[in-house]
């Protein structure tokens, strides 16, 4: 599938938000294109420095992938292959900018499946070569940590939660490449888990989530469901500190599927009676988790004076930032604490070219990680994010107040 946004449409909601006049654009911009390839979409996009998406297209493999039961890396590798050249070359034809015209060329090389991340740096840097621009290496998290100012005149620092299907992270955002990390997940991912869970109740089956993502299907079926049907304590409620760990929750429900079935006597992966109220139990103590860490995570941040004393802004973004259930009680949360929450819209939250190119903008605004001569650049699978600062929340030993509105 293959997606080409609207450029008027899409610009016009950009440029208004930031309060930009198109005819302020000066006779000179710098204007990058971003390429994505880090796990199953690949996709690219030329964005100038005024913010404006001057094109874009995004070629997703979720249907391929739906049906073997989750991504295969080799199969990734060779869908990006066999989409690379088209979305690059729709995103730039719908642009109306030829590659000559670009300032530098942003491509993702950390973190992601290597397979996947080799398609893209392989492609990218033979244009580099071929027009002569420089490289932007771009470290994934940090593009959507920063996606968010695109969209806003949002100055730093800021706290940004990042949730996906590889990465869960808390971290202070005090400047472009200039990250604190406040804690991550130990174990598996909040989007791995969604799509755990959803395979272990056989959703893929029901006839309304057949197409879904895992992540889709849970938070499709939650509304339905009562959230109350399964209680359990938060993950390392014991731990003050701002990590995460989801692969006990999985594996608790896990089991908890397993007697469902087994006393409905369910076989042949049949989906449980009572699944709506199985994924609005999961889904709700994912958030809870969420939102536990996260209060830590502020109130550390006050302790500390790491962000603004007034109105200070929470980023959440990552393709499970798009879950509505999940944006709303991180909404409670920052309105409990007098903080904003910013999130991107759901197709920006997701992996896309936006994002890259923006992300390049940034740097190449600064100077900041700009490659002239990029015959050394490698992808990196597993790559660090910022300062780890995670062991001074530990000894901070935060306990946390109540939240009324997650009972």
């Amino acid at each position: 599938m293959i997606r080409i946004l609207c450029n008027f449409c899409t610009n016009s909601w950009i440029l208004s938000k930031r309060k930009v006049s198109v005819h302020s654009v000066v006779s000179y911009q710098r204007i990058v294109l971003g390429i994505e390839t880090s796990c199953d979409d690949s996709g690219a996009a030329v964005v100038d420095e005024n913010g404006k998406i001057r094109g874009e297209a995004l070629i997703s493999q979720k249907n391929v992938h739906l049906k073997t039961g989750g991504i295969i890396p080799s199969v990734a590798q060779q869908l990006h292959k066999d989409n690379i050249d088209r979305v690059v070359n729709e995103a730039v034809l719908s642009s109306g900018i030829s590659l000559h015209e670009v300032s530098a060329i942003a491509t993702t090389v950390k973190p992601g499946l290597a397979l996947s991340l080799g398609v893209g740096l392989s492609y990218s840097l033979n244009l580099v070569k071929r027009y002569n621009k420089p490289f932007i290496p771009i470290h994934h998290m940090e593009a959507h940590a920063l996606t968010i100012r695109l969209l806003h005149q949002l100055d730093f620092p800021f706290l940004v939660l990042l949730i996906s299907g590889g990465h869960c992270i808390l971290s202070v955002a005090n400047g472009i490449s200039d990250f604190l990390l406040l804690g991550q997940s130990l174990d598996e991912s909040p989007g791995e888990v969604f799509d755990k869970v959803a395979r272990r109740l056989s959703l893929f089956n029901h006839p309304e989530c057949s197409s879904m993502s895992g992540g889709q299907s849970i938070e499709y079926l939650a509304q339905f469901g009562d959230k109350r049907f399964i209680k359990h304590s938060p993950p390392m409620a014991q731990y003050q500190d701002c990590n995460f760990s989801f692969a006990g929750l999985r594996n608790h429900y896990d089991r908890l599927i397993q007697k469902l079935e087994k006393k409905e006597g369910i076989k042949n992966q049949a989906v449980l009676s009572c699944a709506a109220d199985v994924a609005a139990s999961f889904q709700h103590s994912v958030a809870h988790h969420l939102v536990k860490r996260t209060q830590r995570a502020i109130l550390f941040c006050n302790k500390e004076r790491r962000l603004p004393s007034s109105k200070a802004s929470l980023v959440v973004s990552g393709g499970v930032a798009s879950n509505e259930y999940i944006r709303k009680v991180l909404r409670n949360l920052t309105d409990d604490m007098d903080m904003s929450l910013l999130c991107p819209p759901p197709q920006l939250c997701t992996d896309n070219g936006v994002m890259i190119a923006w992300n390049g903008i940034e740097r190449l605004r600064i100077g900041v990680g700009v490659v002239e001569n990029a015959d050394d650049i490698r992808y990196e699978p597993r790559a660090l994010f910022g300062t780890d600062i995670s062991e001074q929340v530990r000894e901070a030993s935060i306990k946390l107040p109540p939240l009324k509105f997650m009972k």
